[in-house]
């Protein structure tokens, strides 16, 4: 076993988090993982209502007696979601861990505090985990560039980012993007952090509720085959490469602007490439991770897997590494 601030603090074994996805964080993924002894975590906007919700909840606790999450990602729109709803049937139902992500959490977090809930809010940047920090969330989850989705502007890929993290931060925080096995979580706790969450390596397994053929397009897929759009916007967002993502960002380096593209961007396009399998319908969000991904698991395999080879990796070079004296190393 792997004891960190983090497995400590929210009652997991393995500092192993199965991040939320957009379509993809449903209840037989959340409680494989959590089953296996990592963190699983519902999304909350996957389901179409508040009440959809608390349903999936409580299947997910009908699966599992381990600790799992929901995650409510906010967003800025015209017509917002029904957050305070949300936020109410996470309470009620008993969740005890939230992750948040997009805007400022701080009405949230002050809510679900009051109510016993333990927070991550995920940020790209360390400025903006300092912020978070400071209006009392539990920990954070610090996303590098290599990840799927929003990785922020700011281009800092987790090598950096990690340690520059460890260095600010006072509270547990687990590194996101870029891992897919226990090499990347044995390097994440060298770094500082304390413990990984996975996207990527998450959607390919069995209990994973997309389609086998974008399962099967992520095996065969190399760190090479993501796409950055909205890099014009301003709201750069890492998805798979494929012939929509090169159309929306040639009609943006033309000089397009989002409603230009927002019919080849639209969500229900990304959610029927996970439903139906045709990977160049629409747009949908993949990790560089990807080209470390050479088979479809289970969730529980790869949480164990991953501790274990973690464990392995660690002892290994502490085993092997030799300290030279300073005066030698220079002869």
């Amino acid at each position: 076993m792997l004891k960190t601030r983090f497995t400590e603090e929210f009652g997991v074994e393995h500092p192993i988090v199965q991040g939320g996805m957009m379509w993809v964080g449903r209840a037989e993924l959340a409680a494989a993982v959590s089953n296996a002894g990592g963190l699983g975590v519902i999304t909350a906007l996957t389901q179409p209502t508040p009440d959809a919700l608390a349903q999936e909840i409580e299947r997910c606790k009908a699966m599992t007696d381990k600790p799992f999450g929901v995650n409510l990602t906010l967003t800025l729109s015209v017509n917002p979601p029904p957050y305070a709803e949300f936020r109410r049937v996470i309470i009620e139902s008993g969740v005890k861990i939230v992750e948040t992500a997009g805007s400022d959490p701080s009405v949230h977090v002050e809510h679900l505090k009051e109510h016993g809930i333990k927070v991550i809010h995920k940020c790209t940047s360390v400025r903006h985990a300092l912020k978070a920090e400071r209006i009392g969330v539990d920990a954070v989850s610090i996303d590098g560039f290599e990840c799927a989705g929003h990785p922020g502007e700011d281009d800092v890929p987790g090598l950096v980012l990690i340690p520059a993290a460890a260095d600010a931060l006072t509270i547990p925080f687990i590194a996101s993007g870029g891992f897919a096995d226990g090499r990347g979580l044995a390097a994440a706790l060298a770094l500082g952090a304390d413990g990984i969450n996975m996207g990527t390596r998450f959607m390919c397994t069995q209990e994973s509720p997309i389609h086998e053929n974008i399962k099967k397009q992520i095996v065969g897929a190399s760190e090479l085959d993501t796409q950055l759009i909205f890099r014009q916007l301003r709201n750069t967002m890492r998805a798979s490469r494929n012939s929509v993502s090169e159309e929306v960002v040639d009609i943006l380096n033309k000089g397009g602007r989002f409603k230009d593209v927002k019919d080849l961007v639209v969500g229900t396009r990304g959610r029927k490439v996970y439903e139906e399998g045709d990977p160049e319908f629409g747009i949908w969000t993949v990790g560089v991770v990807q080209g470390l991904i050479k088979d479809i698991p289970s969730a529980g395999e790869v949480v164990r897997r991953t501790a274990a080879e973690a464990v392995k990796r660690l002892l290994e070079l502490s085993g092997d590494l030799v300290l030279v004296p300073a005066a030698s190393a220079a002869v």
